[in-house]
């Protein structure tokens, strides 16, 4: 059979198709440099049926490989990555969880290649960390609360779309990188080798991928080496990825391909806390030392089977089945928690870990052609099974009770053109859900006793909500595009942490109100600008949820408190391509929420910076310095912000990367340097989303890379 086009390129419809928004060209809409002039896009979706460019009524960002690489070249950590490259993204923590890490001040949902890797009913903050960025061949983005893709995207939609088959024949790429501190502390150096193969023969196609990452400590611009966080570490750390796919053409229509992905970081357990004083301004930092109980890791197993037709009875069919298995053990604290007894009647201390097996299916048919091609069809099933709870390791004792959450959904959703220059959008989504929950006692976790607080009585809530988007699209010239969008999210409380705080006894979760699900009603309007060299995209949302969910540190541990949340901001992207070898971008991002933290209807308290990322401006600058030689400079202010707590006011900062790639006759070689000025500083999270001296750290002090990629 003749080679055919790569599926990912024909519309993806091995999977993406069935699941999220084809967001097919890498370049398109990108928001960054990496795009050509003369590889215009054409195909664009950011709804689960497919429309050309420019008919989409929410803001999409599509990352692409080399934007990912130009990054990579600077920072192995995926925070930052997506920081760096997504307005409205809250900057990294530089630790393995997320939680802080916000999207327009809500949730995103991950995805990998449209896989749910979020667990929004004990949400861990790892989701994040499921798989390696050098398997991923874009990242695609969708901004705002989305009605269409589940449970979870309330802040947005982050999708890791794996690499694809380069074409016809073998294909080979290996990479190797050193990164150290800027004065090179043998407790600093790590190193990453990664590999990939793929190839098409026949009716076949596949790939075969690996890596294995050793991190170093990180040192600070005061060359003291960053704390050890107790829910998990990316620094000290051992981590690798293996992914697996292979698709069968059937004939020229119809596809099947089945993917496995593995994904495990682990902490290399060498570094202990050294407690800061956040009043004295004294950081926490680590020393070396033997860390109780085993170390904290992420373990993530992903499969998915998915089918596609492209023209099954005039329709357009895409199919999916997946399934994941996610282990997220938390480290020892030091700082007192779980205390339990040993045979010989020492005092140690339990940790916990998460463990959450989702099942699901996804079901898309779309129809276009209609009403003389102006209108668009698509409807679908999605199902979803999610067992999770929270175990401590070495007593058994169960911290959060197994919760089963069965979700089905359905979906209609149709485009018309109204006129040339006219799109509208509109679709319903009615969901379904339901959570079982046995009957189990809450763990004390101030006594050496292996005893309960409150028994509790289990029950069955269910759900059942109706969600509706609408956009319109006007082409008002041939230069200027202006959008409307209103679109719902669903999703689900943290279910774990209302379950573990229950200390009142005679509760059972039937009348639980803190477990009624999270519907966020997102409003955006937006113009897009584009004089061929020039761009300009500007954009303004709300995003209000009348029963929200804010986290707050409260008697020794965080709980949800649902309440009323408002959130506006806008956005600024502006990008002008001076002439083939230079390219400027520059991105601005506010802000701001309150909540109802009283009770009485109306919002009244800023929200902090567990919710809000600070105002951001970001410049960067590529440049091709001839064939060889190429550049990157990027530089990221984040201001200072202030919230009616005065404990929680951050001071801003700002933080200069640089890259350098040279291709030599045989591959080429990439030199990072992140943080160029050795700035000394506090992340936003130390300062801006918690008053705690465990978790007062610094952010990363001047770094270099070394990198090296083959292809062959």
């Amino acid at each position: 059979m003749p080679y055919r086009q790569n599926p990912v390129v024909k519309c993806l419809p091995l999977l993406f198709c069935s699941t999220l928004p084809t967001l097919a060209l890498a370049q398109t809409d990108n928001e960054g440099p990496a795009a050509s002039d003369d590889l215009s896009p054409l195909v664009i979706t950011a709804t689960r049926n497919r429309s050309n460019e420019g008919e989409t009524p929410q803001k999409v960002t599509v990352i692409t490989r080399e934007q990912i690489e130009q990054q990579l070249a600077i920072t192995q950590d995926p925070g930052q990555v997506l920081s760096n490259l997504i307005p409205s993204y809250s900057p990294s923590r530089q630790k393995l969880s997320n939680a802080g890490e916000t999207f327009r001040g809500r949730k995103p949902l991950f995805l990998v290649d449209g896989v749910p890797q979020s667990n929004p009913l004990r949400d861990s903050s790892r989701d994040s960390y499921t798989i390696d960025l050098s398997m991923v061949e874009r990242i695609e983005v969708i901004h705002g609360a989305s009605a269409e893709h589940g449970l979870g995207a309330t802040g947005g939609i982050i999708n890791y779309v794996t690499k694809r088959p380069d074409g016809a024949g073998v294909h080979q790429n290996a990479g190797v990188s050193l990164t150290s501190d800027d004065d090179f502390e043998s407790e600093g150096f790590g190193h990453k080798l990664d590999y990939h193969l793929s190839g098409q023969t026949g009716d076949w196609d596949y790939v075969l991928a690996a890596s294995r990452q050793k991190r170093g400590v990180f040192y600070d611009g005061n060359d003291e080496i960053v704390g050890i966080a107790y829910p998990g570490e990316i620094q000290n750390s051992t981590s690798y990825d293996l992914l697996a796919k292979a698709g069968y053409w059937i004939d020229d229509d119809q596809n099947v391909e089945i993917s496995v992905n593995r994904f495990d970081l682990e902490s290399d357990g060498d570094y202990v806390p050294v407690l800061g004083d956040r009043d004295a301004g004294i950081a926490t930092t680590a020393r070396k030392g033997d860390p109780d109980g085993d170390p904290g890791y992420n373990e993530v197993t992903t499969a998915r089977l998915s089918y596609s037709h492209d023209d099954w009875l005039g329709n357009e069919l895409d199919a999916q089945l997946y399934g994941q298995r996610f282990r997220a053990q938390f480290a020892t604290t030091p700082y007192g928690s779980f205390p339990y007894q040993d045979s010989a009647g020492n005092t140690l201390y339990d940790q916990t870990r998460n463990e959450s097996d989702k099942l699901g299916a996804k079901l898309t048919l779309s129809r276009d052609g209609l009403l003389n091609d102006r209108l668009t069809l698509t409807t679908g099933l999605d199902l979803l099974q999610d067992d999770t709870r929270q175990m401590l390791v070495h007593t058994g004792r169960t911290y959060v009770p197994e919760t089963r959450f069965r979700n089905v959904a359905t979906f209609l959703q149709g485009d018309i053109a109204a006129t040339d220059a006219l799109t509208l959008h509109a679709g319903v989504r009615h969901e379904q859900a339901e959570l079982n929950v046995d009957d189990f006692s809450t763990v004390d976790r101030s006594t050496t006793v292996e005893n309960d607080l409150v028994s509790v009585d289990g029950g069955s809530p269910d759900f059942d909500e109706t969600l509706f988007n609408a956009g319109i699209v006007y082409q008002a010239t041939g230069w200027a595009q202006l959008y409307a969008n209103y679109s719902e999210g669903f999703g689900m409380p943290d279910v774990g942490r209302v379950l573990r705080g229950i200390s009142s006894p005679g509760q059972d979760i039937d009348s639980l109100l803190q477990l009624q699900p999270i519907v966020t009603d997102n409003r955006e309007i937006g113009a897009r600008f584009d004089w061929k060299r020039y761009g300009l995209k500007l954009s303004y949302y709300e995003s209000n949820s009348d029963y929200g969910e804010r986290l707050a540190f409260e008697n020794g541990t965080w709980v949800g408190n649902r309440e009323k949340t408002e959130i506006q901001g806008f956005e600024v992207t502006g990008e002008a391509r001076l002439n083939e070898a230079h390219q400027l971008r520059l991105t601005y991002t506010h802000a701001e929420g309150e909540s109802d933290t009283d009770g009485d209807g109306s919002v009244d308290t800023e929200l902090t910076g567990m919710n809000i990322a600070p105002d951001t401006l970001k410049l960067a600058w590529s440049a091709a310095w001839g064939e060889k030689l190429s550049s990157h400079l990027q530089y990221s202010h984040y201001f200072e912000r202030s919230v009616d707590d005065p404990e929680l006011e951050f001071d801003g900062h700002g933080l200069v990367d640089a890259s350098l790639t040279y291709h030599l006759p045989w591959g080429r070689m990439s030199f990072g340097i992140e943080n160029l000025t050795d700035e000394d500083y506090f992340t936003y999270y130390s300062q801006a989303a918690r008053n705690s001296d465990e978790y007062y750290f610094k952010g990363r002090g001047r770094t270099l890379t070394l990198g090296y990629q083959l292809d062959f």
